[in-house]
């Protein structure tokens, strides 16, 4: 196997969102190589963890090098089978649970997907309100409803505003709609009339003429949808109406959808919903 490249399995008890986040989240910081990411969920029993190992072990075989491994099983002797793999394994809970149980000078509830429990259904109903509102309110439609918008994101087409509206819903329970700005929209420098009594709410999105070459090519090749001349147009009249509009705006060329709501969260003075 290349040394560029190593596999890497995300385990959990549960559904293995914790565990492939931060381990994603350190993982980026070695941009040179190229790792193969395994998700195995709901390890829970002692066979379904010597499976796991099992799996792991012929991955190391293979490859000719140890897997690297992050893991966020919360009962200790399925975390004992997991670390005899042939692996680095790397243990969330261990490096983390025990100082907190030292300096808390209290014992961790050990609990199973506590994380993720649903156990408030007030606010679990709130975050899925807030995903029907994004979709109800994508791309334009049912603009008489953004007053109870907490957010609108506006754009050109394929820019990120709806990943971004519903990635917020369902992470910040935040009620977000989303609008597209045509060219013909573009072309001058003010909002258009159906947006403008919610300028406060507003948060715009931009993105590099190339990179939505590339996207819309991907989508409608050899159109003049996608071409150069139509994306540098767009992009350069939607920042015209930003910069005559006072909007804030990102650029969301190379950043991630957690990035990027996070930063429209921060710099919009949002405070998070339901979390």
């Amino acid at each position: 196997m290349d040394s560029k490249q190593r596999t890497v399995f995300f385990i959990s008890d549960n559904t293995g969102v914790t565990a492939e986040a931060l381990g994603m989240s350190l993982l980026s910081q070695f941009e040179s190589i190229d790792f193969k990411p395994i998700l195995l969920s709901f390890v829970k029993t002692p066979e379904s963890a010597r499976k796991a190992v099992a799996r792991i072990n012929r991955e190391a075989l293979r490859s000719g090098q140890r897997p690297i491994v992050f893991d966020t099983v919360v009962k200790p002797e399925i975390r004992e089978i997991i670390s005899s793999s042939q692996a680095l394994v790397m243990d969330f809970l261990k490096t983390f649970i025990g100082p907190l149980e030292e300096e808390l000078q209290v014992q961790s509830s050990y609990s199973v997907g506590k994380l993720r429990k649903i156990d408030d259904r007030e606010r679990y109903d709130a975050r899925m309100e807030a995903v029907n509102f994004a979709l109800a309110h994508d791309d334009g439609l049912a603009v008489k409803g953004y007053f109870n918008a907490d957010l609108i994101l506006i754009g050109v087409s394929r820019c990120g505003k709806t990943p971004t509206s519903l990635y917020m819903a369902l992470q910040f329970g935040l009620k977000v709609a989303n609008y597209p700005l045509t060219e013909e929209e573009v072309g001058e420098t003010r909002l258009p009339k159906a947006l403008r009594p919610h300028k406060e709410k507003i948060f715009g999105l931009t993105i590099n003429p190339d990179r939505l070459h590339e996207i819309r090519t991907a989508r409608r090749a050899d159109s003049d949808y996608a071409s150069h001349r139509r994306c540098r147009k767009e992009v350069e009249g939607v920042e015209a109406v930003y910069r005559g509009e006072g909007i804030t705006c990102i650029n969301t060329t190379s950043r991630s959808i957690e990035e990027i709501s996070a930063k429209i969260v921060a710099a919009a003075g949002i405070r998070r919903q339901h979390l």
